[in-house]
């Protein structure tokens, strides 16, 4: 399926949404990197709920035939990151989120 980039991060911003994912929320940084289009980072509140979260997505994802290109962190559920080349996926818990703070890497980005 051929999908736009900023169509795919709202997408994906909705089935986060629907399994009560915390704190979402998508940086807009293709004029800054050549990384990806969309960054979009969200809190689950433990390992269970990042897992549930992440597969929510890829699954239903893939109904629609969309694939990740690479995805990591599904066995231990700490923090989650899912490639769709044009969109990256963070699910993580709220101490790893404080932790490594990727907002402060993205800031100065935009917010969708």
């Amino acid at each position: 399926m051929d999908i736009k980039s900023i169509e795919l991060a709202k997408k994906i911003r909705e089935f986060l949404e629907d399994k009560i994912a915390k704190d979402t929320v998508i940086f807009e940084i293709a004029p800054i990197s050549s990384l990806a289009d969309y960054f979009i980072i969200a809190t689950g509140s433990a390992d269970t709920h990042v897992k549930a979260i992440a597969e929510y997505f890829m699954v239903e994802l893939k109904k629609e035939g969309i694939m990740p290109a690479f995805h990591e962190g599904l066995q231990s559920g700490v923090w989650v990151c899912v490639d769709y080349s044009d969109v990256i996926v963070h699910i993580m818990r709220e101490d790893e989120r404080e932790f490594y703070d990727l907002e402060s890497i993205w800031g100065g980005s935009k917010k969708i």
